[in-house]
């Protein structure tokens, strides 16, 4: 389990072609400081095993499911990307409640600059919009981001509004129309949505 909030912006090392995976290697000196074999590191937002580690780095296999569903199979040696460790029982929850299970990805659509944020809007896989809300909770590559604007229909998008710290501590200050972003939904959202259609066909089980 992750909040959302990326303690630092990391850099692909290497990527290890194993056929039907990867063994990714990604510089992270501060994600590195406490870290196990076996302890989960968001990475883009997906959560990633840790396999092994060094002084400032670690490495982590990416099957081939994550590569054909998310972003990280467009990764190369030099990548930025956005590093999380999981959280404990003293973390501050300063974003929302983020599993690190990606839902689908987006791609950046325009991005509009003023004097101290940014506006980018971002598409949206139709069978996830049912999830986002105005003012609602949303991941993109592992940064918690709150919905700014929402629009419906065959194609839908969605808006977020970038602080500074955002641009200039995560990936999504550097991304640009046209990159793949990886995107997951409220998980509360889902759960409600599951409850919601069980009651309604009658499958709910009377609590002991």
């Amino acid at each position: 389990m992750f909040t959302g909030i990326v303690e630092e912006l990391g850099e692909v090392v290497s990527l290890h072609n194993q056929g039907d995976s990867i063994q990714l290697t990604v510089r992270g000196p501060v994600v590195v400081v406490d870290v196990r074999h076996g302890d989960s590191i968001s990475v883009n937002g997906c959560c990633l095993t840790v396999r092994k580690a060094t002084a400032d780095s670690f490495v982590a296999d990416v099957m081939q499911e994550s590569l054909d569903r998310t972003s990280l199979g467009s990764l190369h040696t030099g990548s930025r990307v956005n590093l999380e460790r999981a959280v404990t029982a003293q973390t501050r929850l300063g974003g929302h409640l983020v599993q690190g299970h990606v839902d689908g990805t987006g791609t950046i659509l325009r991005r509009q600059s003023s004097e101290h944020w940014d506006v980018v809007s971002i598409s949206l896989p139709s069978d996830l919009a049912r999830y986002v809300a105005i003012k609602g909770s949303i991941t993109v590559d592992g940064v918690s981001l709150t919905v700014s604007a929402l629009h419906d229909g065959a194609e839908p998008t969605f808006g977020v509004s970038l602080i500074p710290t955002t641009l200039a501590m995560t990936t999504l200050g550097l991304a640009q129309p046209g990159d793949l972003v990886n995107l997951e939904v409220d998980v509360v959202a889902k759960y409600v949505e599951r409850l919601l259609s069980s009651t309604a066909e009658g499958k709910v089980m009377d609590a002991p």
